[in-house]
């Protein structure tokens, strides 16, 4: 797996300074994550232009789930400035969290911690970076659209209120636990004003199911190549675009039968960018150069991501849609 920058550890925190500004993401595994190439470029970008954020920098620390509180006790300690938070971490950083603004709140789930004098103040940029990263790389957006969102995570909680939110069509959320899933829609129900929010377990895909829906795919699974698909895309009524937020790998076997059926599709790369620039934008004041930002994933070396694929002409051996 392609990895970015040198990952740190909790015993690091324990025994060293960080000199400078600083800014990291959490998480277990993160060995995977782009984010110290994307906003380390973008940091120096902004550095060019106001010299205070020459002593800017951000890294990546693996941190396991029973030792996160204590992860951000040092991290603030340190003086770290800000946090980015990945899975399976979301819910803890929330509930460490001294205060959070509504979105955070509402999802359960934080994304983006800013230091506090005396604490940590908790947001999530991960819906509205979803809907930013519908638009550029699938050229599409929720209001009007059936969304078929599988999984019930921190990433889920985001993106379903964020549906709710923009207006769509319909929501239907599919999940392996019935509990979590059950869960997630007594949250995202009375945010949803008369919009229909409906569950399914991944294995009883229901027939009820909206034609022409965006299939999200939040689910774990994915994040390893060899991972089967959260979902058979051929049991689903002819869906418009997949977006699946895993980013690395780059492709899944979702992704690759989407490909194989001619369905619009894109990996998380472009949530990865957008999100990160709102929580950027969030710890400088500024706004983020998203341009360079995305040039900094794609150019990771080693690495050449593929942000989307719209087919030319459907495959004829898919019968949701017309044959050409």
């Amino acid at each position: 797996m392609t990895t970015s920058g040198p990952v740190h550890f909790l015993d690091e925190l324990r025994t060293s300074d960080f000199p400078g500004t600083n800014l990291t993401v959490i998480g277990h595994p993160v060995a995977h994550s782009f984010s110290p190439a994307m906003n380390n470029a973008a940091l120096a970008d902004l550095a060019a232009a106001d010299t205070k954020f020459h002593s800017w920098h951000y890294t990546k620390f693996d941190i396991e789930a029973p030792d996160v509180g204590e992860a951000l006790r040092l991290l603030h300690a340190r003086g770290f400035y800000g946090v980015n938070v990945t899975a399976p971490h979301k819910e803890i950083a929330l509930a460490a969290a001294e205060s959070a603004d509504e979105f955070a709140c509402a999802a359960g789930a934080a994304n983006t911690l800013i230091r506090t004098a005396t604490g940590w103040r908790a947001y999530n940029t991960d819906g509205g970076g979803f809907a930013d990263a519908l638009g550029t790389s699938l050229q599409t957006k929720l209001a009007g659209a059936p969304v078929i969102l599988l999984g019930a995570g921190g990433a889920a909680r985001a993106i379903a209120l964020q549906c709710v939110h923009e207006g769509v069509a319909s929501l239907w959320i599919g999940n392996r636990s019935t509990d979590r899933l059950l869960a997630l829609l007594a949250q995202v129900r009375p945010f949803a004003s008369g919009l229909s929010v409906e569950g399914f377990p991944l294995n009883k895909i229901p027939s009820a199911l909206s034609s022409g829906a965006i299939v999200v795919n939040t689910t774990t699974l994915g994040l390893k190549a060899d991972d089967p698909a959260a979902i058979d895309l051929q049991k689903l009524p002819h869906p418009a675009a997949v977006y699946d937020t895993t980013y690395n790998p780059l492709s899944n076997f979702l992704l690759t039968q989407a490909a194989a059926l001619g369905i619009p599709h894109a990996n998380g790369f472009s949530m990865l960018v957008h999100q990160g620039a709102r929580s950027l934008a969030l710890w400088t004041g500024k706004p983020a150069p998203i341009a360079v930002m995305s040039n900094a994933v794609q150019t990771v070396p080693g690495h050449s991501p593929v942000w989307c694929c719209f087919p030319l002409k459907p495959n004829p051996l898919f019968r949701g849609f017309p044959r050409s």
